[in-house]
């Protein structure tokens, strides 16, 4: 009999198998550090995090057959006793330092475009460049940094982490390019060192050669080793596949789709004697996080406003679309362009703490609906009175009724106006402002009585 290792021998391995099969079917029993696939031989060798997880892992599938998309699979201990994580890359740089890196998206259940890809690699220096492009191999890109130690450092850090929870797992190499050549600035390329490439040529690729040339850095070879997080929940400021999940209960509300990848916003039909973007953002943070609001001078009833993804700017669309405010329909559509430029006439709020789906974010998607006749307060000063509220928010119009509670031991209000639009005023005047040192949030309910 083979000696416990914390290496397990997977057989059988058919090709429609992915990486994340395997990683559902022995994740329940510990923490998986690495994984090779034996696609040549239908095989995949597995590590736990040690060797008690592994002996619990065969310990019940000598029980209970494992059986992945209707195909049995056999489980054994690997007469290895620890797994070296190879070169994936045997034409490439490899573990070779470079200033430009190679990522390939694993398991890829959201749309990634540039921005997401900015948001993910941005915090670990200046990004000149991104490429995008789809091969056989999947969803990579290429990632040129100002200096080699950012990139470094990137690798380091983000290497077999994913991107949303469960899904979107970064695959992180150096590549062997010295400069990369971008010719459009869309949601496929991006040169961060030149704005003023022009969108795209109509009817061509974004990029040309990289496609082929992304083939000559990523051919596999017979095995190839991923590390995988430890940490799950990504940290970046974006919705999650687990947030989404808890919020719908696996599925979608009726008219969203789940696969816009455009993440900014164009909205017409503004009242521009009363409208700002801190009004703006108060009114679309109910369905996203905003990343930047720009008014544009030139027709100063339209705006664009940049969401921390598409799945939150689709929301914000649908919900949205037709809303009054200040006397006027909206008009909410997605922009020809993928991101704002960031410049003196934008507004930034990438990392303003007044951004709502940094925590709690699937209570938050469970929230969003289209705007209402009430609506809800929170974070109110623990001595507040409903006096106080109504006097806060009845310039806006008719208060129909008002109820001041306490949840949890704090302080919470529901207001009803005469229509959504008035109740919609007062969210985007007096959401974030002060009340007696307070803060107060405010966001659409959807009772339709107190």
């Amino acid at each position: 009999m083979t000696e416990p290792s914390k290496v397990i021998h997977v057989r059988n391995v058919g090709h429609e198998i992915s990486e994340n099969d395997l990683l559902q079917l022995f994740q329940p029993f510990g923490v998986i550090t690495k994984l090779v696939m034996l696609r040549a031989k239908n095989q995949a060798l597995l590590q736990m995090q040690d060797i008690p997880s592994a002996v619990n892992a065969l310990q019940f599938y000598a029980n209970v057959q494992p059986s992945i998309r209707g195909r049995n699979v056999y489980v054994q201990f690997s007469s290895h006793q620890e797994l070296t994580t190879m070169d994936q890359n045997s034409q490439g740089r490899g573990d070779e330092p470079n200033r430009i890196l190679l990522v390939t998206i694993h398991h890829m259940l959201y749309p990634i475009t540039v921005e997401v890809l900015s948001q993910v690699f941005s915090p670990h220096g200046f990004v000149e460049k991104i490429v995008t492009f789809q091969k056989s191999a999947g969803f990579q890109a290429l990632i040129q940094y100002q200096s080699r130690q950012s990139a470094v450092t990137a690798r380091s850090s983000l290497q077999g982490r994913n991107i949303y929870d469960g899904c979107c797992q970064l695959d992180i190499q150096f590549s062997n390019l010295d400069e990369l050549q971008v010719n459009y600035n869309n949601e496929r390329s991006r040169d961060f060192t030149n704005p003023s490439l022009p969108t795209e040529q109509k009817g061509g690729p974004s990029q040309t050669g990289y496609g082929d040339a992304g083939s000559m850095y990523v051919q596999a070879s017979g095995a190839r080793a991923v590390a995988l997080p430890q940490v799950r929940i990504a940290p970046f400021m974006m919705a999650n596949a687990a947030a989404i999940t808890a919020a719908f209960g696996g599925g979608l509300p009726p008219g969203i789709s789940g696969t816009n990848d455009r993440c900014t916003i164009l909205v017409s039909n503004l009242n521009p004697d009363r409208i700002d973007e801190d009004k703006l953002f108060n009114l679309f943070s109910i369905y996203g996080n905003i990343v930047r609001i720009k008014l544009l001078r030139n027709k100063p009833d339209h705006a664009l406003i940049q969401m921390g993804d598409g799945f939150q700017a689709e929301f914000a669309v649908h919900f949205l679309k037709g809303a009054m405010l200040f006397g006027k329909h909206l008009e909410v559509n997605f922009s020809k362009h993928a991101n704002i430029t960031q410049g003196a006439d934008t507004h930034e709020y990438m990392n303003s703490n007044l951004n709502r789906f940094n925590r709690n974010a699937a209570k938050n998607y469970r929230y969003c609906c289209s705007p209402t006749k009430m609506i809800h307060l929170s974070t109110l000063p623990q001595d507040v009175t409903e006096q106080e509220i109504v006097n806060l928010l009845e310039e806006h119009g008719t208060i129909v009724n008002s109820k001041l509670f306490e949840m949890n031991g704090k302080k919470q209000a529901l207001v009803q106006f005469e229509t959504e639009e008035q109740a919609t005023e007062a969210l985007v005047c007096k959401h974030a402002t002060s009340l007696s040192g307070s803060i107060i949030r405010i966001s659409f309910s959807q009772l339709q009585t107190i």
